[in-house]
Parts: structure tokens; C-alpha cells; sequence
């Protein structure tokens, strides 16, 4: 830790009143007074609450976790150097290069947030969830009601002590197979080694796997190396039944990250599916006040 210096407060709020609501992908409010975003509006997209946001921009709480100002820096939409600042006024380093980053460049996040008609997520290069669209809650669920930290899809495909996947709760079939996914997903995971060598998390979720899962443990040994970045999948809708899919991975650029898009073909029975199960997911939400929060 470093000490941390005064402005935290001021600095999230100048922020937050700079960003539109359209450069985030929300729609425009007639009853808005400011043109930056309400506080309901960052705490929604940084998965914090709203009392955590005012005591923040009052100064009340000055020491945020670093997972919290990377979830801010991500909601907010900042470059690197802008993350790094809020990094050091909340009392952290900012992460070194070398590591793996969860930072979503402002680009990236105005590309995905107009991806209206598909179910988006990002992913770190470790395959840590860092954002996911509605449609995406819509089709697998929604994950702001799994922690933070568990948030995972290597976890979820290589369970350790009897735990149960939690990014999707619905039956997910991949075309090519189980094995294919769980193939492509460590040697994801070993490309990454070779560009983050040093990084703990990474290092840390692979001996987790590796002593905790033997499936994990002969894949890794046999030192496939790889990316992921198609497949098809079918989804198991409890409300629309099953939905056929394309799952396109791409990469951006040095940080690794990985932004899914999964798309129905354009005027068939499945596109039709994928757009009444984002209609059924928005009423859900809608139904139950909105998603589950954490602060730290």
C-alpha cells in the first residue's frame, strides 16, 4: 500500500459528470437534469451500491479495494493513466505492466455496449468476467448474484471441492464437446503464462486447478498451447427452450482481453429465441429490483 492523498471523492465525481450515458450504452432519460451519468447509473455498472458511491464522492470512504477502483475505472470508462491515478488516490499501486489487466479500454467499452442484439461478455486474459451485457444475463443468467471473485469460466469448467458451475445455470452444449471447450480454455490459460509469466492471479489460479482438478492437471501437462475463438453452442432457455448459437471470441490487443459474442443467424427460429429470452430476462429483472451487489 501507499498513502493515499486527498481527492478520491472529487475525482470520481468529476468523472462520473463528464460520461454520457450513451458512451456507456444507456439509454438517454427525458427526466435527466445533469448530462453525465446519475449515481444509480455507476453504481449499476461498477457492481457497487449507491450508498457505497455517495460515501465515496463525500469522502466518507476513502480506502476502497483495488477490485473496487478497477470496477470503477471500468465503469467509468478511463484510459490507463487516468486508472493508475485512481489507483494511487485510493491508496494502491497501480498495476504493474507485466500483469494481467482487467482495465476495458473506453474504445472496446463503446464497441460492446451497441452490441443490442447479441449476448457480450469480457474476460481477462485469465478468463475473469469483467462485463457482460443484458442479453448476455438475459441467455445464461445473471452473474452480479455470483461474487466478484468466483466469476471464472476456467473455474466453472474445472471444478475444485465439489463446487458447481456459476457463470451459467442453464445447460450449455458446444458442438465440438465438452473436451473441446475444456482444450481450448487451458491452453488459454498457458498462453497466458507466456505473456504474463509473473502475474500471482494467474500463477495462483493455476495451482488451484492443477493440485484441485485432475482433468485441469493432465491437460495442462500435456502443454497445449492455443487460443479460443469460435464455437457453437446451444443454450437450454427455461422460458424459450433451446437456442442455437455462434460463439465468436476476439482478443484485444497486449491486454489479453477476451470479448465473447454469441449471435443467432440473422431471420431464423433461433434469432427469434434469443430475442424473446432477452424480452423474458428484462422483465425478470425488471420483477425483482434489479441485481445483487458488493462493496468493499
Amino acid at each position: 500500500m501507499i498513502a493515499s492523498t486527498n481527492g478520491l471523492g472529487a475525482t470520481i465525481r468529476s468523472w462520473r459528470d463528464r460520461l454520457s450515458p450513451a458512451a456507456v450504452g444507456l439509454p438517454p432519460r427525458s427526466s435527466r437534469r445533469a448530462a453525465g451519468l446519475r449515481r444509480e447509473d455507476l453504481a449499476d455498472l461498477a457492481g457497487i451500491s449507491v450508498d457505497y458511491v455517495v460515501r465515496l464522492e463525500q469522502g466518507r470512504a476513502t480506502s476502497p479495494s483495488a477490485q473496487v477502483v478497477s470496477s470503477l475505472a471500468r465503469a467509468l470508462a478511463l484510459t490507463r493513466d487516468e486508472r493508475d491515478h485512481l489507483f494511487r488516490l485510493a491508496g494502491h499501486i497501480p498495476p504493474a505492466d507485466g500483469a494481467i489487466s482487467d482495465h476495458i479500454p473506453p474504445g472496446v467499452r463503446r464497441v460492446v455496449g451497441r452490441l443490442g442484439d447479441a449476448a457480450a461478455a469480457v474476460f481477462s486474459a485469465d478468463w475473469q468476467m469483467q462485463w457482460w451485457n443484458p442479453g448476455w444475463a438475459a441467455l445464461f443468467g445473471d452473474p452480479s448474484a455470483i461474487p466478484p471473485a468466483e466469476r471464472n469460466f476456467a473455474r466453472d469448467n474445472f471444478p475444485v471441492d465439489g463446487r458447481t458451475p456459476s457463470l451459467s445455470r442453464r445447460l450449455v452444449e458446444s458442438t465440438g464437446g465438452e473436451a473441446a471447450v475444456r482444450t481450448a480454455v487451458v491452453s488459454d490459460l498457458r498462453r497466458a503464462t507466456g505473456r504474463f509469466p509473473g502475474d500471482t492471479r494467474l500463477n495462483a489460479l493455476i495451482q488451484e486447478l492443477s493440485t484441485g482438478n485432475d482433468d485441469f492437471a493432465q491437460l495442462w501437462a500435456a502443454g497445449i498451447v492455443g487460443a479460443h475463438r469460435e464455437d457453437h453452442k446451444t443454450v437450454h432457455h427455461p422460458s424459450v427452450g433451446p437456442i442455437a448459437v455462434d460463439c465468436d471470441v476476439l482478443t484485444d490487443g497486449d491486454s489479453e482481453l477476451k470479448i465473447v459474442i454469441l449471435t443467432a443467424e440473422p431471420g431464423s427460429e433461433d434469432e427469434t429465441k434469443l430475442q424473446l429470452a432477452m424480452v423474458a430476462g428484462s422483465v425478470v429483472g425488471a420483477a425483482t429490483g434489479g441485481s445483487l451487489r458488493h462493496e468493499e
